[in-house]
């Protein structure tokens, strides 16, 4: 059998490459100019490696009964991690994935091809213009992993963008974001107030040192207009092999302060990653 070899392409975005994973023999890992984006196991779709996307795994795992099926808006396609992951958990599920660079879907859908009985559609647009366009009460749970290169882009940070997403969602949806901050923390301190002036129920997934200021890293971002089972998440998210913590309530609004929600005006995108944040190896 041939072994598996990388794959590049330059985009309108960037240089996209696909990387074989030489202890798995059939996942590959995505990066978007270095900067790793996605890592799929092929034949087993369950099995989510980075951190970030297992916390969102828990999310996506807790928000309606086991195997139940739900309809889900992913913003950031990746190597499509998520969408194969609900569809492996939770068949019968009715997908969309939302990536503005085309280049990167061709890549994906060429050498990573979707099971024959996903319903997941692609589609080539930007986050914020395809939420525009999209039925009101559509979606069981929107997933927010847009990242231009490191970064989650300015327009989609905002009050606006906060409205779009609850109008996507049915009364019961869930939004799931993964965002990256360090301390001081003003960016993630803002996307808290930003959506918890949209929404009444506000929960943050992050590693306690990350939320005690000692590394830049990821932090996970559940909204809703419903309680959220943050005991499962919890106990889930306690469990990995880098365990998390749940914030809610009057903690979390302590950790946002000050802060006001973000404006159109006032919108900057994520900070940059300090170097080797997010690196390989």
């Amino acid at each position: 059998m041939d072994e598996p070899i990388p794959v590049s392409r330059v985009t309108d975005f960037g240089v996209v490459k696909l990387m074989p994973d030489v202890d798995r023999p059939r996942a590959w890992l995505l990066t978007v100019d270095g900067a790793p984006q996605s890592y799929v196991d092929l034949d087993e779709p369950e099995h989510l490696e980075f951190e970030y996307a297992r916390r969102l795994g828990h999310v996506l795992d807790t928000v309606a009964p086991e195997g139940a099926p739900l309809d889900v808006v992913h913003l950031g396609g990746g190597a499509f991690t998520l969408p194969r992951y609900v569809a492996a958990t939770r068949p019968g599920s009715r997908q969309d994935v939302v990536e503005a660079d085309q280049g990167l879907l061709e890549l994906v859908g060429e050498h990573l091809p979707l099971p024959a009985d996903a319903r997941v559609g692609a589609h080539a647009a930007d986050a914020f213009a395809w939420l525009e366009k999209a039925p009101d009460a559509c979606a069981d749970v929107i997933v927010g992993d847009v990242f231009g290169g490191s970064r989650v882009p300015a327009h989609l940070t905002t009050l606006g963008y906060a409205r779009q997403v609850e109008r996507v969602l049915r009364t019961d949806g869930v939004y799931v974001a993964n965002l990256a901050d360090g301390a001081p923390f003003d960016f993630l301190r803002s996307q808290l107030a930003t959506f918890g002036a949209v929404f009444e129920e506000l929960v943050l997934i992050a590693e306690p040192g990350v939320l005690r200021g000692r590394r830049f890293g990821n932090a996970v971002l559940v909204v809703a207009h419903r309680p959220v089972d943050t005991a499962a998440l919890a106990r889930r998210t306690a469990a990995d092999a880098f365990p998390a913590r749940v914030e809610e309530g009057g903690g979390l609004r302590r950790f946002i302060g000050a802060a006001r929600p973000v404006r159109d005006e006032d919108a900057v995108p994520s900070p940059v990653p300090p170097d080797g944040a997010f690196g390989i190896g």
